[in-house]
């Protein structure tokens, strides 16, 4: 019960990583706040959890969705002390065929949406020892073929943790990164669409493997959440099985 006494907003919570991340961190004793726009995987994890999770259908991109999470959290569970801002989607080209649109898409749901949620949570992280886990991702920082718009955006996130891990470090609270290399629905399809690309990036991992969700990334947030973490701000931890090595 590691995060027992621990209440967390996971965005994108209910499938794929963000899924991974809530049941993890519901199984470790935190109380959860699940917000997706999937509906039926939001009720999978509200049926498993009972009441340890709340799940919000929601779009992340917008300032309101924000607001009652943590609303939600505070009249739910009495307080918030952890944000996972996990959710962003994104559509691979290459940079000369990326429309407005995708861009639009890209930063929506990952950059402003962190943004959002992050300024959202601060008054109730301010003075609690309150974690943020942003995430990131090796796309941006290795710089991968067709993934423009999703790296500017990761990029983005990484650069605004880690301002604010130092304005926010009188305040008690931390802020940290997680950029993992996990098998999901949205590798699955960029395999492929790019099957060159991924066997590439497949060949590039020590380890050998592409990280599961539950038992590679999920813990590390975990980590990051809790207490054995409390001297660590403004890291980039790399959950990728060795592919980037930082310095």
């Amino acid at each position: 019960m590691q995060l027992e006494g621990q209440i967390v907003i996971v965005t994108g919570g209910a499938a794929g990583i963000g899924g991974a991340v809530s049941r993890v961190l519901a199984r470790r004793g935190a109380k959860v706040v699940a917000v997706d726009v999937d509906a039926e995987a939001g009720a999978e994890l509200e049926a498993e959890h009972g009441s340890d999770v709340a799940f919000i259908q929601a779009d992340v991109g917008l300032q309101e969705s924000a607001e009652l999470a943590v609303r939600t959290a505070v009249e739910r569970f009495g307080a918030l002390t952890g944000l996972v801002n996990n959710a962003h989607a994104s559509r691979q080209a290459p940079f000369l065929e990326l429309t407005q649109e995708m861009w639009d898409l890209s930063f929506s749901t990952g950059f402003i949406a962190t943004r959002n949620f992050m300024l959202a949570a601060h008054p109730h992280l301010s003075g609690s020892g309150g974690s943020i886990v942003n995430f990131g991702s090796g796309a941006g920082i290795s710089g991968q073929p067709t993934q423009a718009a999703y790296a500017a955006a990761k990029e983005a996130i990484r650069g605004l943790s880690r301002v604010v891990a130092n304005e926010w470090a009188g305040d008690g609270i931390r802020v940290n990164v997680v950029s993992p290399m996990a098998k999901t629905e949205g590798v699955e399809a960029w395999s492929k669409a790019y099957p060159e690309l991924y066997q590439e990036s497949l060949k590039g991992v020590p380890l050998g493997r592409f990280g599961d969700p539950e038992t590679d990334v999920a813990p590390i947030v975990a980590f990051l959440l809790s207490d054995d973490s409390k001297y660590m701000t403004g890291q980039t931890l790399m959950a990728d099985g060795g592919r980037i090595k930082m310095y």
